[in-house]
């Protein structure tokens, strides 16, 4: 078990170029290796951000897809774990696609996969619907994996607002939880850290937020990748551009805030429980 190691944050402006996509990833992964990183952590869409009603290109992938196959190459090259951030999978025998995000060990092995269980689903006052489960599949299995940087807990995006989720991951084990987004401006500005650094309080868990920044074909992407640690504090926070933005994670402080407060053993399931979708 590795107890201290830097994780890097790679915030992204992703278009609609899917090679130019791919290129920018490989730089970061680059960067962030050369600066001793043991993890990378990518966000939501990271390969594709085309127009909503456009032409769909390069989507959705299988295991055998070129951004799952350069993910798995990278970092068997550099001997760094990989979270890919979320892309679009595809869904056998559905028009529909899972929102993915994978787990890629130094070995080049995809040994964790995630599909998105919140999908983002509003209706407006004026009966604007904006309603991502017309095109994204939902997930129905929980996610952690065991690996020598502790136990990793997997969510994407608007799975932030759902405190449940992050709560059964840290009962699983979760010592780090990962969000890759593409958080819009607008909610961003007020909700983002709020939601993160409360997450992080709630479990005394490190949770490394990196986001979409600037403007894509969706929207105007909010950014401000952070690592929040077990007490709340946001220990890194990312530039007003695309890049790599380092932190430091420590297992065992993660460990000492957990014994000093103590919420994980005042859990109270003989009045309350929480039903795991598994």
């Amino acid at each position: 078990m590795i107890k201290k190691y830097t994780i890097a944050l790679i915030q992204l402006n992703t278009q609609d170029n899917f090679e130019a996509n791919l290129e920018a990833i490989k730089k970061y992964v680059d960067e962030a290796a050369s600066a001793g990183a043991k993890l990378a952590s990518f966000p939501e869409v990271m390969n594709f951000i085309g127009e909503r009603n456009g032409p769909i290109v390069h989507l959705p992938e299988g295991e055998d897809g070129p951004t799952f196959t350069l993910l798995s190459s990278l970092a068997k090259k550099y001997g760094v774990y990989i979270h890919g951030g979320s892309w679009a999978e595809k869904k056998e025998g559905d028009k529909k696609f899972y929102n993915t995000t994978w787990l890629f060990s130094p070995e080049g092995a995809a040994i964790a996969r995630y599909r998105k269980i919140h999908t983002f689903d509003i209706v407006l006052p004026d009966g604007t619907a904006t309603l991502e489960s017309d095109r994204v599949a939902k997930g129905d299995k929980i996610v952690t994996a065991e690996t020598e940087l502790g136990v990793l807990g997997f969510t994407i995006c608007y799975d932030l607002r759902f405190p449940e989720l992050f709560r059964l991951l840290t009962l699983r084990g979760a010592q780090v939880i990962f969000v890759p987004a593409n958080f819009t401006t607008p909610t961003g500005k007020d909700h983002w850290e709020p939601l993160i650094r409360a997450r992080a309080i709630e479990n005394s868990c490190y949770v490394a937020a990196t986001g979409q920044w600037g403007k894509n074909a969706r929207t105007l992407a909010f950014g401000n990748s952070m690592l929040a640690d077990p007490w709340g504090t946001v220990v890194a926070r990312g530039r007003e551009s695309p890049g790599v933005t380092l932190g430091q994670v420590d297992l065992d402080y993660c460990a000492a805030v957990r014994e000093k407060m103590q919420t994980l053993q005042n859990l109270r399931p003989d009045v309350y429980r929480l039903e795991e979708v598994r």
